[in-house]
């Protein structure tokens, strides 16, 4: 099958250029190019295209989930009749197995699946093991182990109408494939038996798979609606082929040789810490892997069964794990295409994610809670990723060096928005009376119904700040009205949900200005706003480093009266090369409205009904549990009892998403408490 690409828009501006140097350079075997698309010039539209002109299996990286999501929509959207797939972390909770020698307190792993997306991450590799028309949008998560895709690709039930088959062998190959037998709650990665029938729901689609055997011959075969059962309109099907439940597939032959090989490092490890007088490590490996074992071999799995996945895999010792991009190589060799979104972001994750996974598995190990080969269940080291990338497109407003040298300079640059918006003029202004100035700029915008975007160093200081405009604000609107103006102030303290919560606020005008740190670069979308404020933008560091000040003042452009004010001391550098960039960019745009007879638009982008309405807000805030005491729990209807107990899992994935598994530990105690007296 081809890339089709659906759309009601043609390429416009420089969109076409950059679309024709793109397909040429991997036509003719360019191996890195780089993107350097400014904010809402249409890169995600551009580089549709290319998928569309090489027709290549095709992997896109982002640097989080949230980008990867609306990357996934677009891509989606622009190729509805292909397979298009999201690839992130099916975790909603994750706490990782850890131990910590200073209190002696061994953390075991914990999990909260979100079984939407582990459907959708089996539905990515069955499609790239089937269809040559699939794009695969992923977070970094792809660079984790996932098994081998010879593995995968091996375990698969083969159906075909007519053919002889007992329904015995269906169910045994259905458990071989870690489907699980449930005749009363049928879920995804499931079966049931009735009779002549065995229903399955696929765990990587929305639908089920009905087979009637009669006389051992496969009589019939059609897809079914998983909740009525029904017969679905395109139900009928002659062949059909079931791919496994999970991703990590071990084959039973093989079973004794590794279960050999585990003993025997057990006992390596063993000897060795007895040698080292470490009595109390050498019982708990042992007893730890002798339980693991049994349990795999009882009923095919056990809690942490990835750290023995380099035995199941048939790997050697620090040989690199199997991830998506094996699944790629493993089906198209290096006849697919990379794209790596924001990769300015994107790249130094991708380089860090070994070494802290390397850190918490040495304390497992040196206190005999694993053996060393747990080390081998691991990111890529950024070497091996390397090692696999093909024909490579690195997409961003700010690439960095690593980029552009990897590209050897080979960029193609997209700076022309379709609406005609110019890049904001910058102002460098002394910051001696800086807040006054600003509240002068501020109120103007506030007059015209303009938002404004202030950046600060220090949550503190954006705390401070804001508390100051909003009792010093004081301002006369056109009607002659006395009015304040309405602040808020945004940084990692705030609630993930509170903070889109906020920034829809700006849009609507409940708020007219707001203040944050380093929120306000990738990723937002604020047509309304017409000012971006940067303080102390001579304080040359990671905030304020060239590639930072472009992005923020990129926050401006989405505006036709778009303007970044600096308020700095002297010149460093990072302003120098951010401020000569934006003019460079600001003169190719100007130029090409003006031979094209263009007027800039600013943009018009409703607003998004909330996915939830009326939530309550998070106990979680800065790390520490507020769980409300004054609370009669048991004076709450049943139905509010279940909001609480909802509301507090909520925050215990928020504590564990931001690292403090410690306090999502507690809140998950709370929680077991409580739901026992539901």
């Amino acid at each position: 099958m081809h890339f089709k690409l659906v759309s009601d828009y043609i390429p416009t501006g420089d969109q076409p250029t950059a679309i024709e140097e793109l397909t040429e350079g991997i036509h003719n075997n360019v191996k890195d190019q780089v993107l350097l698309g400014v904010t809402g010039s249409g890169k995600t539209f551009t580089m549709a295209h290319v998928v569309q002109n090489l027709n290549r299996p095709t992997l896109v990286i982002s640097h989080n989930k949230t980008l990867a999501g609306q990357l996934y929509q677009e891509f989606r959207d622009f190729f509805p009749e292909n397979a298009v797939s999201y690839f992130v972390s099916y975790y909603d909770y994750y706490q990782p197995e850890a131990y910590i020698p200073a209190t002696d307190t061994y953390i075991e792993k914990e999990t909260d699946i979100n079984e939407e997306i582990d459907k959708l991450r089996l539905a990515a590799t069955t499609n790239l093991l089937t269809r040559s028309d699939t794009l695969v949008v992923a977070s970094v998560s792809c660079i984790y182990n996932i098994g081998s895709p010879r593995e995968y690709g091996k375990f698969i039930l083969e159906l075909a109408a007519g053919m002889q088959i007992q329904q015995k062998q269906i169910i045994n190959r259905l458990v071989d494939l870690q489907y699980e037998r449930s005749d009363y709650d049928f879920k995804r990665g499931s079966f049931r038996v009735r009779g002549e029938t065995v229903d399955v729901y696929l765990a990587y689609q929305d639908y089920g798979l009905r087979m009637m055997v009669q006389d051992n011959f496969l009589k019939e075969l059609y897809y079914i609606d998983p909740t009525t059962g029904d017969k679905r309109e395109e139900g009928d099907t002659k062949t059909s082929v079931v791919y496994p439940a999970k991703h990590y597939m071990a084959d039973p032959k093989n079973m004794i040789s590794t279960f050999n090989q585990i003993q025997k490092d057990m006992a390596k490890q063993v000897q060795k810490f007895k040698k080292e007088g470490k009595h109390l490590e050498a019982h708990r490996i042992a007893q730890r892997v002798n339980y693991d074992l049994e349990m795999i071999q009882e009923i095919g799995y056990v809690n942490g069964i990835e750290n023995y996945s380099r035995y199941f895999d048939g790997r050697n010792p620090g040989d690199p794990p199997y991830t998506l991009l094996d699944y790629y190589h493993e089906r198209y060799g290096n006849d697919w295409i990379l794209i790596i979104d924001e990769s300015h972001m994107t790249i130094p994750q991708v380089r860090g994610m070994y070494n802290g996974d390397q850190a918490r598995k040495e304390t497992l190990i040196n206190f005999g809670f694993r053996l060393p080969a747990a080390l081998d269940n691991r990111p890529y080291q950024f070497d091996e990723f390397k090692k696999m990338m093909p024909n490579t497109v690195y997409v961003s407003a700010t690439p960095s060096d690593w980029e552009l040298n990897r590209s050897k300079n080979h960029v193609i640059e997209q700076l022309i928005r379709p609406t005609g918006l110019i890049d904001p003029e910058v102002d460098v202004r002394p910051v001696k009376e800086q807040i006054h100035d600003l509240t002068d700029e501020i109120i103007s915008r506030v007059k015209r119904g303009e938002r404004t975007l202030v950046t600060t160093l220090t949550k503190r200081m954006a705390e401070d700040l804001s508390r100051y405009l909003n009792k010093n604000s004081s301002y006369e609107s056109n009607e002659g009205e006395r009015k304040n103006m309405k602040i808020a102030y945004l940084h990692s303290d705030i609630y993930t949900l509170d903070r889109q919560d906020i920034l829809e606020d700006l849009r609507r005008g409940t708020y007219d200005v707001l203040v944050g740190i380093n929120l306000l670069r990738e990723g937002l979308d604020l047509p309304e706003v017409s000012l971006v404020a940067i303080l102390d933008a001579d304080k040359e560091g990671f905030l304020r480093s060239k590639t930072s000040l472009v992005q923020t003042m990129g926050r401006a452009a989405r505006h036709e009266s778009g303007r970044v004010i600096m308020y700095a001391d002297r010149l460093t550098d990072s302003m120098k090369y951010a401020i000569d960039e934006v003019n460079r960019r600001r003169e190719v745009q100007i130029k090409f409205n003006t031979e094209h007879n263009i007027t800039p638009e600013s943009i018009k982008k409703p607003i998004r009904e909330k996915l939830i309405k009326n939530r309550e807000k998070s106990l979680y805030k800065t790390g520490k549990v507020q769980t409300k005491e004054t609370i009669n729990f048991d004076s709450l209807t049943p139905k509010e009892k279940k909001q609480f107990v909802k509301q507090l899992e909520s925050e215990m994935r928020e504590a564990a998403r931001n690292l403090d598994f410690e306090t999502a530990a507690r809140i998950r105690d709370r929680v077991e408490t409580i739901s026992k007296n539901l």
